[in-house]
């Protein structure tokens, strides 16, 4: 690593498979500010979530641990406040640490290290989105469904804009304020972002960059993909089949998450523009990431909770100009390896607090040295009932649950996953091994007793919290008596103070 501590940018956008990212080889999307930034990047091309869901995905990103060890079920599942997150080990160390956007922190911390939280989160903060699996055929009011893919297109304004760009707003001030004040402490700063994850929606001008002749359909579609129970499960849960969607409307919806990734592209210019412009741009580790992909009607699938590949990948983009050496990675990693790497960036020598962690540093992959070669994923949430694990070693994909059929996959000869190779007598002994090292790894009944016990206390809190007019939504500080002109200065000093550059 360079001699001092790097300042670090963590970029993430909420659903964005990196399938359909150019740098990934997708032929339409837009995104050229993505592609500037992964000119001298290292991009890593086998990166997973731990949890293909969006709350479970971002508790093990920011502590390094998986879902069952922290109780990180579903997008209700609280986050506790005793975990300790890169956020704490980047505070301990030094760092100003700042959240701007989606983290979707369920509980009463709302902070969990950042010393800053300069919005609201996007998603409500109680008990209320708990799965049942109880009665896992009743469909919940917070459900996807399939009216946003029916009714796709283009807007003028959303809720998703609305907070997207105020994350960027808030960022790229805060950024600027850095720049004009005299905090001489490395900084990282998480801006963190809705789209491009459903209502398939966005602007005119996102929009129009794509019309329909050019939008490709998908590589396998319904009627082309193999069943496995999973996936049957999703598509009742979610009424996928209720009817399919037609090529017009799967076309449609699949335009308007690529304008809405073009958005994305284009406050990942206005970051990067910010940080060149206030002086940081040369001091600053950029990490470009999402928290799950989306299916967009592969198999016939869509959203995410699956652990295909454009369901569970993610895109991992990392650039530090004259540190790591443009390159591709093809090493399987995860999310709950950023802890153990952005500690080692910032040189943190402390060991993770009181806690063990599952995750490994990336600095290996990144430094162009060999590295680990595997990811474990777990899901507890929406369209299951009971857990759901994933082995990725080397080229192969395990997928496994008490219940279900086993899945084995070899994703480099079967990168769409169309021959399950656990239904093939000649692979009995690698299923076989597979399934033994799974129930060592996890006890699959305690742990459904564990979902359980804690779905039934939740969804005995949840209807009490709301009837009392309980909320842990977070409000961001403001004081107003010290914002834009006031009194506490000359007119003059104030205005000489907030100019960047200085005159």
């Amino acid at each position: 690593m360079a001699k001092t501590r790097p300042n670090i940018l963590l970029i993430m956008a909420d659903q964005l498979a990196p399938q359909f990212l150019p740098a990934y080889g997708h032929p339409v999307v837009k995104t050229p500010h993505l592609d500037g930034l992964c000119e001298d990047a290292v991009i890593f091309d086998a990166a997973y979530c731990n949890a293909p869901l969006c709350a479970p995905a971002r508790y093990t990103l920011m502590s390094g641990r998986q879902p069952s060890h922290i109780g990180a079920w579903d997008n209700a599942a609280e986050f506790a406040a005793e975990i300790p997150t890169f956020a704490h080990h980047l505070a301990a160390a030094g760092y100003r640490t700042c959240l701007s956007g989606k983290m979707h922190f369920c509980g009463p911390d709302q902070l969990h290290g950042f010393e800053d939280r300069l919005t609201t989160d996007v998603y409500p903060a109680d008990f209320s989105w708990t799965p049942d699996w109880d009665d896992p055929q009743r469909r919940l009011d917070y459900y996807h469904t399939m009216d946003v893919v029916r009714e796709a297109g283009p807007c003028l304004r959303s809720a998703y804009l609305d907070f997207d760009d105020e994350v960027t707003f808030a960022a790229t001030r805060y950024l600027f304020d850095l720049a004009r004040g005299g905090d001489e402490r490395p900084f990282c700063l998480v801006a963190a972002y809705i789209h491009p994850h459903d209502p398939y929606i966005n602007r005119p001008e996102y929009w129009d960059l794509y019309n329909d002749d050019a939008i490709d359909p998908p590589a396998i579609p319904a009627a082309a993909a193999p069943r496995d129970v999973h996936s049957e499960r999703l598509i009742q849960a979610m009424g996928m089949d209720d009817p399919w969607p037609s090529e017009a409307t799967v076309r449609r919806a699949r335009r308007a998450y690529y304008a809405s990734t073009s958005y994305i592209d284009a406050q990942v210019g206005a970051l990067m523009r910010a940080l060149n412009e206030a002086g940081f741009a040369d001091d600053t580790v950029v990490l470009f990431t999402s928290d799950h992909g989306d299916m967009l009607g592969e198999r016939g699938l869509w959203f995410k909770m699956s652990w295909f590949e454009h369901s569970a990948r993610v895109p991992l983009i990392v650039r530090a100009p004259g540190t790591f050496a443009p390159r591709r990675v093809a090493s399987a990693v995860s999310h709950v390896d950023l802890m153990a790497t952005l500690a080692e960036i910032a040189n943190d020598g402390a060991p993770f607090g009181a806690t063990p962690t599952e995750g490994r540093s990336l600095l290996p992959h990144l430094s162009g040295r060999d590295g680990h070669d595997e990811v474990i994923g777990e899901y507890f949430g929406e369209g299951t009932v009971e857990p759901l694990f994933m082995i990725r070693r080397g080229t192969r994909k395990f997928v496994t649950a008490a219940e279900d059929p086993p899945q084995l996959y070899d994703l480099a000869a079967d990168p769409h996953e169309m021959a399950n190779l656990a239904e093939n007598p000649n692979h009995a002994a690698e299923v076989e091994a597979f399934r033994a090292e799974a129930a060592s790894r996890w006890d699959a009944s305690a742990l459904k007793e564990r979902v359980l016990e804690s779905q039934r206390r939740r969804h005995f809190i949840a209807p009490i919290q709301r009837a009392q007019g309980r909320s842990w939504d977070y409000t961001p500080p403001a004081d107003g008596t010290r914002t834009y002109i006031r009194n506490h200065l000359s007119i003059a000093e104030i205005e000489r103070r907030s100019r960047f550059p200085t005159v």
